[in-house]
């Protein structure tokens, strides 16, 4: 039996977060917070998202308080307590509350309650999550189905990482594969996005981690739909659409992508007739196609072409997701999550489609020194594909160095016509001095926070 099976939500008034700040944790601390639990916790370090919890009236606090923690927390029959597995096991908090026999849950977990309780619209895959997931979500808030979502990025039209609609009965969730989160979720329906390896730290090896999204579609409810990128080989009890860009076999397909006066507009094939000039509000060929997924979902929910339309044409997108920092005739920058050499090529090829001939330099950093091993000739064929790269050295996050994994390695695969590794102060210097082009920051890790010097540096 599920640890889940046995527990309800009502029997409980305050929450703890171990790892308060991600942003995963963040929504969850949030939801709460706006539903009258008391809520505090912990995390390594202050940050903006942190100051914003803050500031919303939850108490977070950045030193390991062990057994010291607030005592109305320590009610375990009232207080759920929710930790994220990036958190080191011996961290005092996490102990006292094992020692304590609290009732300790993984943000997964609590999500897979949640959406016991509503509708769950999943989006999974390696790629596309938080985006398809942000849009999924603003198209059903612009449309009479309304939703509630726990997103993992800030979405720009909501600026937050949660969308709160307790009369809706429909709750967006990004799935995350990571650690086998998407597992603890019953979604009625999910898009998927893509399967291809990633997390094998975790895994162990591409046919494992397949495994496990398959798993995960047979979890969707058998009255609901699996809408999932053409070719992927998952399979579901429940009815199934896929979808693509440019295909003649699809069930949806995104057709002749193009870029008119500021406008990023294609055509997609529906079973029911063909939907013309539909229009973007983010331009991308990875959006393009994340578009299509959620045009087969909500239609399949029962939202008119009109209200699809309205939700697609205004959705601005989400921090750090093709996120334009400057935007001139001469000197485009734009700031992006990607972390995956899937992700890269999604990138820089959107880029070379909306900027043809102007050159593209983009800094780098790696994520994970497992990742960048297992990716090494991913990621130079595609970092190859832009004029110029700038390598950050490889940002570890939960991990320790792997002998022979560096930037430097990376570096030497690397076939652009120029190429250089760099700190992240020396690639600010070098960036701030360029006046025409593309520029790109790109990755998963600390970059983020060169993003705002280098564009006042540029502006």
């Amino acid at each position: 039996m599920d640890k889940l099976d046995n527990i309800q939500l009502s029997q409980f008034n305050r929450a703890y977060f171990i790892g308060i700040g991600g942003i995963g944790m963040s929504a969850l601390a949030r939801y709460f917070n706006a539903i009258g639990w008391e809520v505090a916790g912990y995390d390594k370090t202050p940050s903006p998202l942190t100051d914003e919890l803050q500031n919303e009236g939850i108490k977070v606090h950045f030193e390991d308080l062990g057994p010291s923690i607030p005592t109305q927390f320590k009610v375990k029959e009232q207080t759920l307590v929710i930790y994220t597995p990036a958190i080191p096991k011996n961290l005092g908090e996490l102990m006292f509350f094992q020692n304590a026999e609290a009732q300790l849950f993984k943000r997964s977990e609590v999500l897979g309650l949640l959406t016991r309780q509503s509708k769950g619209l999943g989006v999974a895959g390696t790629h596309g999550k938080t985006t398809t997931s942000s849009m999924l979500a603003h198209i059903l808030n612009e449309s009479q189905l309304k939703c509630n979502a726990f997103l993992g990025g800030i979405a720009t039209n909501f600026n937050s990482n949660l969308v709160l609609n307790p009369t809706s009965q429909y709750t967006v969730i990004e799935a995350d594969e990571f650690d086998r989160s998407f597992l603890k979720l019953t979604p009625f329906a999910s898009i998927i996005t893509s399967t291809d390896p990633d997390h094998l730290d975790i895994y162990g090896d591409a046919s494992v981690f397949l495994e496990g999204f398959q798993m995960y579609a047979q979890l969707i409810q058998s009255d609901g739909c699996l809408v999932k990128k053409e070719g992927l080989e998952v399979s579901s009890k429940a009815t199934t659409i896929s979808y693509a860009i440019e295909s003649k076999t699809a069930d949806y397909s995104g057709n002749d992508l193009r870029f008119i006066e500021g406008e990023f507009l294609m055509n997609v094939r529906t079973p029911n007739g063909v939907m013309a000039n539909v229009q973007l509000g983010i331009p991308g060929i990875h959006n393009a196609e994340n578009a299509v997924a959620c045009i087969a979902l909500t239609e399949f929910l029962g939202l008119s072409e009109e209200e699809i339309r309205l939700g697609l044409s205004s959705f601005l997108g989400v921090k750090r997701r093709f996120e334009y920092k400057i935007k001139t005739a001469d000197l485009v920058y734009i700031d992006d999550y990607a972390h995956h050499p899937t992700e890269i090529h999604a990138l820089v090829s959107s880029v070379r489609l909306l900027y043809p001939g102007k050159k593209i330099t983009g800094v780098f950093q790696p994520h994970l020194f497992s990742r960048t091993r297992d990716f090494f000739d991913g990621f130079a064929e595609e970092l190859s594909a832009m004029d110029e790269v700038i390598l950050l050295p490889i940002y570890p996050a939960r991990e320790e160095p792997i002998a022979g994994v560096t930037s430097d390695v990376l570096l030497e695969k690397i076939s652009a016509p120029s190429k250089m590794l760099l700190s992240p102060s020396e690639a600010l210097g070098y960036l701030s001095k360029i006046e025409s082009g593309v520029v790109l920051t790109i990755g998963a890790g600390d970059i983020d926070r060169i993003v705002e010097p280098l564009k006042n540096a540029l502006i």
